[in-house]
């Protein structure tokens, strides 16, 4: 039905020439622009298409399918409606989202504006800030400069008040002093003038003091010579009085150089019987003043005296070698003792801490000897009084009915080279009184040297010495004997005891000795027994007094790294002498110490025999020196 209202059907153009009919339509004018012609045709009315629309609803009428038709184009109409409706609702929607996005837009040019205001407020209050700063620099140089300006006048104005007031004291002073030489002045006139005044007093005065003076000594002299006369008369008439004033002088000279040697001779005795010398800084032979001063001690010591001796290495942890060679010495000085044979003198040297005094007094209890113990440092202080000091000491150790062993700590103090030039004339003089008491050998002193520096020794010392016997750092095995006697002494024996506030946590107390003892590569027994020190102390210092597996670690750790400490802080020529070797090159801590070498003595016979050497891990070599 589309073409009923002329849809399909192309719209012809107009014709450019008017309809003849009876249109009454008149034509345009030839002259009219082409505005003026399109605005004419805009009102011109086609009457044709009506007559079509016309002769197609007849036509319609007269078909038989007018109705659907009909009700077909209503039907497309209702459809053109609903298409319209829909791109109506399209419209709408595009509209309203073109108004989200317009408000999207907006937000974000709105927050864009924010933004740009935060950040120009920003600036502007960074500038602020920084004008703040600039200006608060200024008020406070300036200020400075005002301080400055007020304290310089300040001290403008203390400098001429301090020169005001230098002046007028200067003024003062001078004016006192011109008063006091005119009061001098006019004193000594006055006092002139009275002496001028009471001249003739004075002399008269004078004189009779001289006459008295004169007359009391003549009298003095004149009796002192009637006394003298008389007595010396007397003797020489009567030689009975002669007789007796002699005797009576020479009495009494006798018995002043007798009382002074009697006392000499006691003291001597004293100092022998009752006291010990000034050298010996400690000994186990009974002393009366030792026993007034320490009562309970010397009861301990004379009980254990009358107790079996022990072991000569009892509590001495030792390499098996070395052990074996010092219990072969300990019974060869018993036997030396019970025979009333000669001693044989040693010399111990090695790295400090390592047993060397220890093991002497246990070699002088087993032995049944009395030990007395010196230093050679104390030697040089003692200056000229040294010489008479060490003849002092021999004499007292030669009083000994059981003998003595005589244990000499850093002996290389006094006893090095004599040709070098830091040695003092006292200190050599010293030096020959000792080699000339220690020229032969003994049956009542036993010599024992101990020095970690034996190279400095001189010569003569050298011939005087028996056997020399080296003491190294303990191997691994030693250092873990050591560890666990000490953790068994100063922490498991006072845990046990419950006595003292310490108690130890529940761990493999083997296992960690010998961990521990992997760890302490380089360590002498002194250091050991720190160790076990140290665990005591930090038990008593924790919160519940309890030591654990960790805080032993920790505290081995700590001592292992000061001993590093210690090393490094050697000199080099301390790292070349011989006995330094062993604590060069130490293992790092967690693996276990395999280069350091046990302990080493050498062993070397009379020059008339051939030397034996054996220089194997722990051998051990002694020397030994027949006269």
């Amino acid at each position: 039905m589309s073409w009923l209202f002329g849809y399909s059907r192309p719209q012809q153009p107009p014709p450019e020439d008017p309809v003849a009919d009876g249109g009454g339509a008149s034509a345009p004018p030839v002259n009219l622009t082409k505005a003026e012609k399109k605005a004419m045709e805009a009102y011109r009315f086609d009457s044709s298409a009506l007559e079509r629309a016309a002769q197609a609803a007849r036509e319609l009428e007269r078909s038989r399918h007018a109705k659907d038709a009909l009700e077909l184009s209503k039907l497309q109409e209702g459809t053109r409606q609903q298409e319209q409706l829909a791109k109506i609702k399209e419209y709408e929607a595009a509209i309203e989202h073109a108004k989200v996005d317009q408000k999207k837009v907006d937000y974000e040019e709105r927050r864009k504006t924010l933004q740009e205001e935060t950040k120009q407020h920003q600036i502007r209050a960074q500038y602020q800030d920084q004008l703040a700063k600039t200006r608060y620099e200024e008020q406070l140089v300036q200020h400075q400069k005002s301080q400055e300006e007020i304290l310089r006048k300040q001290e403008e104005s203390v400098a001429k008040q301090e020169a005001l007031r230098r002046a007028t004291i200067e003024h003062e002073m001078e004016m006192r002093e011109k008063n006091k030489l005119k009061a001098i002045e006019a004193e000594a006139r006055a006092r002139a003038k009275a002496d001028r005044e009471n001249r003739d007093i004075t002399l008269e005065q004078i004189k009779l003091k001289a006459a008295e003076n004169r007359t009391t000594i003549l009298e003095s002299i004149q009796t002192a010579g009637n006394v003298i006369g008389a007595g010396l008369n007397a003797l020489v008439t009567d030689w009975d009085k002669t007789l007796t004033a002699v005797g009576g002088l020479s009495l009494l000279a006798l018995g002043v150089y007798t009382a002074k040697g009697a006392t000499s001779v006691t003291a001597r005795f004293i100092e022998a019987r009752i006291g010990k010398p000034a050298l010996v800084n400690e000994t186990s032979r009974f002393s009366l003043l030792e026993a007034l001063k320490h009562p309970i001690l010397t009861v301990s010591k004379a009980i254990q005296n009358f107790r079996k001796p022990s072991d000569a290495l009892a509590g001495v942890v030792l390499a098996p070698n070395l052990e074996k060679r010092l219990r072969d010495i300990a019974i060869a000085t018993k036997n030396t003792k019970t025979n009333r044979g000669f001693y044989r003198n040693l010399l111990m040297y090695g790295p400090p801490g390592t047993g060397k005094t220890l093991f002497s007094k246990k070699l002088a209890k087993h032995s049944g000897m009395e030990y007395a113990i010196m230093t050679g440092g104390d030697v040089a202080p003692m200056g000229k009084h040294a010489v008479a000091a060490i003849h002092n000491m021999f004499d007292w150790a030669n009083t000994s009915r059981k003998g003595v062993l005589l244990f000499i700590d850093e002996a290389d103090a006094f006893l090095h080279k004599r040709s070098s030039t830091h040695i003092s004339e006292d200190l050599r003089a010293a030096l020959n009184a000792f080699l000339y008491r220690t020229s032969d050998q003994s049956s009542r002193i036993m010599l024992v040297l101990a020095s970690n520096t034996p190279q400095q020794f001189d010569s003569a010392i050298n011939d005087r010495l028996d056997k020399m016997i080296e003491f190294g750092l303990p191997g691994f095995e030693e250092r873990e004997r050591l560890i666990r006697l000490y953790f068994d002494k100063f922490v498991l024996q006072p845990a046990s005891e419950g006595k003292r506030r310490l108690n130890v946590d529940q761990f493999d107390y083997g296992a960690l000795c010998t961990k521990l003892a992997e760890r302490t590569a380089g360590m002498s027994g002194r250091a050991l027994s720190k160790l076990g020190v140290a665990w005591q102390a930090a038990a008593y210092a924790s919160d519940d007094g309890r030591l654990t597996e960790q805080m032993c670690i920790e505290i081995c750790d700590d001592a292992v790294h000061d001993h590093r400490q210690k090393m490094e802080w050697l000199s080099a020529e301390e790292k070349t002498r011989s006995i330094m070797p062993y604590l060069i090159d130490l293992p790092p801590l967690d693996k276990s110490e395999d280069t350091i070498q046990n302990v080493t003595v050498t062993e070397i016979t009379d020059t008339k025999e051939k030397s034996k050497a054996k220089t194997s891990k722990g051998k051990v070599k002694e020397i030994d020196l027949e006269k």
